[in-house]
């Protein structure tokens, strides 16, 4: 197969998992707004479509980071060791979407490409300094999310504590349209340029471009299969996300998917990678343990932390397995 059909192959996997990617993690982005009924399932999926699109758009930060932090060198990869790590990304992903399971499409993609580049050069061709770098900023951003989740809660409980239950929900239920596209477009400005930096690494690698910057094709592309497999929907992990963690009011979607918009956000201006799912998880659980912590359903956190902590290695396994049979296939 000539090197470029191969490379079209990993373009056409890249969106695919970034589509994946859309529909896997619709949930992040409306299951507060759905289950405490502030919009309209259908009128959720289209407007966190939009907004994934458009977010997709806001910058190429966190994409740079992906295609050059990993590796040493796009020497050191080829599209085979892409191919392969793509395939492992979206192996998991299908098959936690089956089983509902809120897990992480950036750990899958992560993981993905450090078992296919171990299986083809080594652990030695590892960027260990840009790995950490990622690897600590999606440990730590849900911790972030679940104190800072805690801490708005309590807030808002603390300015409009004294309202009338009915007034809290409609005022909020309100509120949660602003919240809610406020999450969308956030969570298209960090998990889309995922794809954006495998693509422009691969582009990279094959010699098709000169520098690490991402063509605006790649950045259109990239959107649009965002935002059309978030218009598809995950329903089975909206129903996890939205009431198996926590039951919310209005008032708690509102901080849960205001404080999630403001991680993610932060986290794309400093160019860092996060599992958008994580930080909604997270923020769901600060804001329901400001509660009580018996309102959270620390079961479910239970298996939903197992996912996790699998995800990186098993996708990796993933990776470096088939990496060997493309290998076979298209020769070392």
């Amino acid at each position: 197969m000539p090197d470029l059909t191969l490379l079209w192959v990993v373009v056409f996997l890249a969106l695919a998992f970034d589509y994946i990617n859309g529909f896997h993690d619709t949930a992040n982005a409306i299951a507060t707004s759905v289950s405490t009924r502030a919009l309209e399932p259908q009128q959720a999926v289209y407007l966190a479509a939009v907004l994934n699109f458009l977010g997709a758009l806001y910058s190429t930060g966190v994409a740079k980071t992906i295609g050059g932090d990993i590796v040493t060198s796009a020497a050191m990869v080829n599209e085979q060791v892409i191919v392969a790590a793509l395939i492992g990304a979206i192996a998991w992903n299908l098959l936690t979407w089956w089983y509902g399971i809120p897990s992480s499409s950036s750990h899958a993609i992560i993981g993905g490409v450090m078992g296919a580049v171990i299986a083809s050069k080594g652990i030695y061709a590892l960027k260990m300094a840009g790995l950490q770098k990622i690897v600590l900023s999606l440990i730590l951003s849900p911790l972030v999310a679940l104190v800072f989740g805690y801490l708005i809660m309590i807030l808002l409980l603390w300015i409009f504590g004294r309202n009338a239950p009915n007034v809290l929900n409609t005022g909020f239920r309100r509120m949660q349209l602003i919240s809610a596209s406020l999450m969308s477009f956030s969570h298209g400005s960090n998990d889309a340029q995922k794809a954006m930096g495998i693509i422009t690494l691969a582009l990279l690698s094959a010699g098709q471009i000169d520098v690490l910057e991402v063509p605006m094709w790649v950045k259109l592309s990239c959107a649009a299969a965002m935002g059309c497999g978030t218009a598809v929907g995950g329903w089975k992990i909206i129903k996890t996300m939205g009431t198996k963690i926590f039951r919310m009011e209005p008032i708690n979607g509102f901080a849960a998917d205001l404080n999630s918009a403001l991680v993610i956000f932060a986290a794309t201006h400093f160019h860092l990678p996060v599992s958008t799912t994580h930080v909604v998880s997270g923020s769901i659980m600060g804001v329901g343990s400001a509660k009580r912590v018996t309102a959270v359903r620390w079961s479910v956190a239970q298996s939903m932390l197992m996912a996790w902590v699998l995800t990186i290695p098993l996708s990796a396994l993933t990776g470096a397995a088939v990496y060997y049979l493309v290998s076979f296939i298209w020769g070392a």
